[in-house]
């Protein structure tokens, strides 16, 4: 498992990727990849395209980025999910709090 940051200054957005299984043992990195980041990066991007396993810890850290990121108004994208990855965050109402391509 990898978290990785991208930030990119040019389209002012944090980019995330998460490679394996998202789950609490990733708390530490994932939270380090945005807790130093001030919000005037108004967007989020999470990558999950190489996510396999996703659980309700990931969830909560999904949570915990957009209450950093400015909670209702903040524009937090999740990207790239498999259709089971999917299907948890379509179960959670996921698709109600944050952008899903």
């Amino acid at each position: 498992m990898t978290v990785k940051r991208h930030v990119d200054d040019q389209n002012n957005q944090i980019i995330i990727t998460i490679e394996g299984r998202f789950d609490f043992a990733q708390h530490k990195a994932f939270r380090d990849a945005y807790r130093d980041i001030s919000t005037n990066h108004n967007r989020f991007v999470v990558d999950l395209s190489e996510a396999t396993y996703l659980d309700s810890s990931a969830l909560g850290m999904l949570l915990l980025l957009r209450e950093h990121a400015g909670g209702e108004a903040a524009p937090v994208r999740i990207t790239g999910c498999s259709e089971d990855v999917r299907r948890v965050l379509k179960i959670a109402n996921f698709e109600r709090l944050f952008i899903l391509d």
